[in-house]
């Protein structure tokens, strides 16, 4: 499942070849009872109903547990995946990672919420994103979109670079460090970029940036007078993520962006 390229890039040779083999999600009572190194995904349901519950999630892997929470949905090929900066919050810039899973979820595709282990530590973030994209695939999930927020971008443009099983990546008021595989995206990976002109941590300069590094499909989203959480145009980031998101995992076609 893991792509070839993972084990030439400088930022996963600490891996020492030991990868996600065999990480699959099993409903279980509990977090407990796996041990560190083994394989496999343990989760809780946080609800008793089907198709809307949340399930929080273990993914074990040779690292440690990477936790999140996971919006199922039954026989779904695609899946959206969330993260978010630094300090690992996992409810995303202006809190709309729970209503865009849940509006994905209700239209046929999956959502993963997922938390670092070690967040602001990239390497280990990326790794964790891609035990994620690992284990929606023993899932049956064979198109992924991730979203990151401010570090966060950072992480999901690593990660994307890294995944065949990624159609997509969307960031909110990215960083550039660590996002230098912007350009390694195109042509079969669609990229979304989303900044607010009045952010004081980082600026919206640096979305403009990778804008111009990343290839063809692309696109860059700037809210006026808005700061790094986007709180004044939540509404519109939110739709925005929302349609994107849907078009490349659910619209109908099995071609990737690339393969128009």
């Amino acid at each position: 499942m893991l792509v070839r390229r993972v084990m030439s890039r400088r930022a996963f040779l600490v891996l020492g070849g030991v990868g996600f083999a065999g990480a699959v999600f099993s409903s279980v009572a509990g977090y407990g009872g796996e041990e560190e190194g083994s394989s496999g995904v343990t989760m809780t349901s946080e609800s008793e109903n089907s198709e809307d519950s949340r399930q929080t999630a273990e993914i074990s892997t040779s690292r440690g547990t990477v936790r999140g929470v996971l919006y199922p949905v039954e026989g779904a090929r695609g899946a959206v995946v969330m993260v978010g900066g630094a300090g690992g919050d996992t409810t995303g810039p202006a809190s709309i990672y729970d209503e865009l899973a849940t509006r994905l979820q209700t239209e046929g595709a999956e959502a993963l919420r997922l938390e670092y282990r070690t967040p602001n530590q990239l390497d280990e973030c990326v790794y964790d994103l891609l035990a994620g994209i690992e284990a929606l695939g023993q899932r049956g999930v064979e198109r992924v979109v991730l979203v990151g927020w401010s570090f966060g971008g950072a992480v999901v443009i690593s990660a994307g670079a890294e995944s065949g099983d990624v159609v997509g990546v969307a960031t909110v008021a990215s960083q550039t460090s660590g996002a230098e595989a912007v350009g390694e995206l195109s042509p079969e990976k669609s990229l979304l970029l989303i900044h607010g002109t009045a952010d004081r941590v980082l600026l919206y300069e640096l979305s403009e940036r990778q804008y111009a590094q990343a290839g063809e499909p692309k696109e860059l989203v700037l809210y006026p007078d808005d700061g790094h959480g986007v709180e004044r145009h939540r509404s519109e980031m939110l739709e925005k993520l929302h349609e994107w998101s849907r078009d490349l995992l659910l619209g109908g076609s099995e071609t990737r962006p690339g393969e128009r």
